[in-house]
């Protein structure tokens, strides 16, 4: 039996390959404006810098994201919303890196691991945009 337009998994699987899309938007924009950062001179180390090298990171996803997004034609609330995904794990982590409970490393590796439960927690939230977008 083959799957119709109508069939109630495709919002489901258009779902899906929105969320995979919005994860390679967000490592292109971190490649590339990395590199673009770091050939004029303004690329930031984790171990120096953790916080600022943190938010150039999020900044280069979000361009990314943003990019990706309103080319499907997503307003600017939820792309802004999915944008803050990648800056709110920072929320309870400077005060632990400032703490010195993690290092730069540890900032990297746990705001990484947050992004995509957040990124995922977004779409879910406004479920209506991502399931029904032909954008």
């Amino acid at each position: 039996m083959t799957q119709t337009a109508s069939s109630p998994q495709r919002p489901w699987l258009r779902f899906t390959w929105h969320y995979i899309e919005m994860i390679i938007a967000m490592f292109v924009g971190m490649g590339v404006l990395g590199l673009l950062f770091r050939a004029v001179g303004l690329g930031l180390s984790y171990d120096t810098h953790p916080e600022a090298a943190y938010l150039l990171m999020a900044f280069n996803m979000s361009v990314g994201m943003a990019v990706a997004m309103r080319l499907r034609r997503h307003g600017w609330p939820v792309t802004l919303e999915m944008c803050g995904a990648m800056f709110a794990p920072v929320v309870p982590l400077f005060p632990l890196l400032w703490l010195d409970v993690i290092d730069g490393g540890g900032l990297m590796l746990f705001a990484h691991v947050a992004m995509f439960p957040l990124m995922l927690a977004v779409m879910l939230w406004r479920r209506d945009e991502y399931l029904g977008c032909d954008h």
